[in-house]
């Protein structure tokens, strides 16, 4: 991996991240420091999952 692949790499999982954090936030009805570990520990694990699918699907 070269720089730009992971830069590239690290910009689409921080961006699933995000999105799947703040999907998370949505759905909770109370905010709590449990609830923000354990949302951000979902997230980071569906980040993973979907830039794996995509590299499955695209094979890059």
């Amino acid at each position: 991996m070269n720089g730009r692949t992971t830069l590239l790499a690290t910009a689409e999982l921080l961006g699933w991240w995000a999105a799947l954090a703040v999907l998370w936030l949505v759905f909770i009805s109370t905010v709590d420091t449990l609830e923000l570990a354990v949302g951000a520990g979902a997230a980071c694990l569906g980040a993973l999952a979907a830039r794996a699918a995509r590299r499955a699907v695209t094979g890059r």
